[in-house]
């Protein structure tokens, strides 16, 4: 990541800190030796710089996991490597199921909530220092409230009707799960709070280069704003996802990969891309799957996500001749929310809302973007529910959200996705970690 070079120095020891398990992270945080007893007490804007840069850069991890699990659930993709379970597992060959003890559930689970853990303590050291003003003291709570809550979304994203735990503030006294309605409840409040936080607020530390043209509390809000709306539509609150992505950085009029991004570099300290996959490799790789090649229409130029392999590749019974291209480097960025995807936001906002018009306006926008002639579905609202699940297959290929789409509009099942091997089963959510004790 390319950070401040004050930041640099001291980077690879936060890093360090940041990978340990959440319930470790007690143990030592070495700002040249200090504990983190003295971070939550009086901390220097240093210090809280440097919580920051650690939130921002653990939100990359696991993240692969996370859309490569739900996209193979979903039969976007398959990942064809060393482990049967991601052809075993996630696709419910001969009747497994879901294991509540393995990496698909516990990584991206354990990852979520090592950032909440992180923000956490970045808020308890912004209410006990006397190092910063009100307004940096809002700029440090808006940011780490806004990623807080996208970190839950992610987590319910999985768990879905298992529920959520929100409130884990206190690791020897956490809250319990609480409904997937409630849980969305708190989300949205959650991002609410942090907005309302960014309203006057000032940031003090510096963000990475992936926030180009939104590291100011008054464009980060659009940010939240951006994801806050994602949150909605999942709920099935588009009403109110319609008013969140009108304040967002929404521009029907401009470039669709306009967006924040997750950035990787070969520095020391830092992460490659871990969803870049090298061309030609017969493991580790994801294969799209076949359904999106066959419904894919001549001129979309969103082709270009895939690449044609020189044989066809297959594993446990399953087949593709494309793969993922989705990434030109390991150091490519990872956008996790744009222009493109809010466009289709709004589209579906206005559907559900009603508008049809401006529905099919915002589908058009994407299918221009991406070389195709106009839809014309003569107000005919099923019509544009299929063209705008389209679209969003299409648009967001691989980055986390077939599984979700498919679920809200009940499509998460064999009636509307192919059973590529005979005897398989399609999973609507994850199970929560065996290591919750619930």
């Amino acid at each position: 990541m390319k950070f401040p070079n004050a930041l640099r120095v001291f980077l690879p020891a936060l890093l360090l800190l940041l990978a340990l398990p959440s319930c470790e992270i007690e143990e030592q945080f070495d700002l040249n030796g200090p504990s983190l007893n003295g971070v939550l007490s009086n901390a220097s804007q240093v210090e809280l710089n440097l919580l920051a840069t650690g939130i921002e850069a653990r939100m990359r991890n696991s993240f692969d996991v996370y859309q490569s699990a739900s996209g193979t659930v979903a039969r976007e993709l398959y990942i064809f490597d060393a482990d049967p379970r991601n052809t075993e597992d996630l696709l419910g060959k001969d009747d497994v199921i879901l294991d509540d003890n393995t990496f698909y559930v516990t990584a991206p689970f354990g990852s979520r909530y090592r950032v909440i853990k992180n923000a956490n303590t970045l808020l308890e050291a912004v209410d006990n220092t006397d190092q910063i003003n009100t307004a940096e003291a809002a700029g440090y709570r808006g940011f780490a409230n806004t990623i807080k809550a996208l970190m839950l979304s992610q987590v319910l994203d999985l768990l879905d009707e298992n529920g959520v735990r929100i409130d884990v503030a206190d690791p020897e006294n956490l809250g319990p799960y609480v409904s997937k309605e409630e849980g969305y409840d708190m989300i949205l409040a959650l991002f609410d709070e942090a907005n309302a936080q960014l309203s006057g607020a000032e940031f003090a530390f510096t963000l990475s280069t992936g926030f180009t043209n939104f590291a100011t509390p008054a464009t980060f809000s659009q940010v939240n704003r951006a994801l806050a709306a994602r949150v909605a539509t999942r709920a099935g609150r588009y009403q109110e996802a319609l008013e969140l992505v009108e304040d967002s950085f929404l521009d029907l009029d401009g470039d669709l990969s306009t967006g924040p991004n997750h950035v990787f570099s070969t520095a020391a300290g830092d992460i490659l891309n871990p969803a870049f996959k090298a061309p030609g490799q017969s493991g580790d790789q994801w294969v799209v799957n076949p359904r999106i090649i066959n419904g894919l229409e001549e001129g979309d130029n969103r082709s270009s996500k895939w690449r044609q392999r020189v044989q066809e590749t297959g594993q446990d019974g399953l087949a593709g001749n494309f793969e993922t291209a989705l990434y030109a480097s390991a150091t490519s960025p990872m956008s996790f929310i744009r222009n493109e995807e809010l466009v289709l936001i709004w589209a579906e906002a206005n559907l559900q809302t009603g508008d049809l018009d401006d529905a099919e306006r915002g589908i058009n926008i994407v299918r221009t973007g991406a070389g195709l002639d106009d839809f014309d579905d003569n107000n005919d609202r099923n019509e544009l529910i299929n063209e705008l699940l389209k679209q969003r297959t299409y648009s967001l290929w691989g980055e986390g959200h077939q599984m979700f789409d498919l679920r809200r509009y009940g499509r998460l099942n064999a009636n509307f996705l192919p059973i590529d091997r005979a005897g398989d089963d399609i999973f609507t959510q994850f199970p929560i970690p065996n290591s919750e004790g619930v």
